[in-house]
């Protein structure tokens, strides 16, 4: 495991270095010390806090163990053990996950790609739960949900959804997200009672950096057009939508959500730098190392990673075998439930294959 004392000494250099007037010439170095610093700083308060409640504890088993106390005072304290227990060991998983973003993954802003496949308007109305699911599970952790580019069906939900998610931890919880998702459920539209299965495919594409992706302005076409749809008399006077066409890979994004060309610009270039890094990360994983091998799944999108089963109110994640029958809490947000258990088993094997012991 990670050892906190080097971590705290790196915080306190890290605090030295920032409190210098001399590295606020270089903004991007400050930038990145900046974001290490947030980090150590989190990871400082769980291990001062688990630090806290060990002491605590010890101090209970003495009072315990010693004779010279009143039985009554012993009483007490056999009585609080138990409770200061429990909370060491959500302190002490707490610091762990934290610790775990640190090697598994950077942190990093997302954006993510959901599309209606198999089973016709089911299936965009299942993409509209899971829209929901995701935008819950977003403001329980306070993080932030804009979305680029929507197309709603007439009967609800979406043929596809694009959004952005900001905020510190979320690509740690999220990346598992991508592949297939199928649910089984009665349609609203099925007068026989039958249960039908639908699927709907989630793209997780890490937001690149400026430094990381580089486009070549020569190797974009970009066309301006009326934007089509809901959104009153606007979309039939002005050529707000915008279509970008990345000539090398032949790879087109479009974006007709804002009234203004240039934000429908801006938010057609995000997308399209999200999905050419991700295209030039399967490339590199392609090679596929050691660690990635040993990782939860393989993140293809073609893969069917879960269910989501109406009837028997059963989720299940199929890369590790694990059911827990909780439907709606998970679709109200609660996806936790099924993050942590994806979080265990990937810390379990990758510990594994560096020869670690995951307690």
């Amino acid at each position: 495991m990670v050892d906190i004392s080097s971590l705290r000494k790196e915080y306190d250099s890290l605090s030295q270095k920032l409190s210098s007037s001399e590295i606020f010439k270089d903004k991007q170095q400050y930038q990145i010390l900046a974001k290490r610093f947030s980090f150590l700083e989190k990871v400082m308060s769980l291990a001062d806090e688990a630090e806290s409640l060990r002491a605590e504890r010890d101090d209970l088993k003495k009072i315990i163990a010693s004779q010279a106390e009143d039985e009554e005072v012993r009483d007490m304290a056999r009585e609080e053990l138990p409770l200061l227990e429990d909370k060491l060991s959500v302190a002490e998983k707490k610091l762990e996950d934290k610790l775990f973003e640190q090697e598994a993954e950077p942190d990093r802003d997302l954006i993510i790609e959901m599309r209606a496949a198999a089973g016709g308007g089911e299936s965009a109305l299942f993409v509209g739960d899971l829209f929901r699911m995701y935008t819950r599970f977003v403001e329980k952790n306070k993080w932030a949900l804009d979305i680029m580019s929507a197309h709603p069906t007439e009967i609800g939900g979406f043929k596809e959804i694009v959004f952005s998610v900001k905020g510190s931890g979320c690509y740690a919880a999220l990346k598992y997200e991508s592949g297939v998702h199928r649910v089984q459920r009665v349609p609203v539209t099925e007068s026989g009672g039958r249960i039908h299965t639908s699927t709907a495919t989630v793209a997780v594409l890490v937001e690149p950096e400026e430094v990381e992706l580089d486009i070549n302005p020569d190797d974009l076409r970009i066309d301006t057009y009326r934007a089509s749809g809901a959104g009153g008399q606007h979309v039939n006077k002005t050529d707000s939508a915008v279509r970008i066409t990345h000539l090398p890979t032949n790879m087109v994004v479009a974006c007709q959500d804002e009234r203004s060309q240039i934000k429908n610009r801006a938010k057609a270039m995000r997308i399209l730098k999200a999905k050419l890094l991700d295209k030039l990360q399967q490339e590199k994983n392609a090679e596929v190392t050691q660690l990635r091998r040993v990782q939860v799944g393989t993140g293809e999108r073609s893969e069917k990673i879960r269910t989501y089963n109406f009837p028997e109110r059963r989720v299940t994640d199929h890369r590790i075998n694990f059911t827990v029958y909780k439907l709606d809490l998970v679709l109200e947000g609660d996806l936790d439930i099924v993050v942590d258990a994806l979080k265990s088993a990937e810390r379990k094997k990758i510990y594994e294959a560096k020869g670690m012991v995951n307690e």
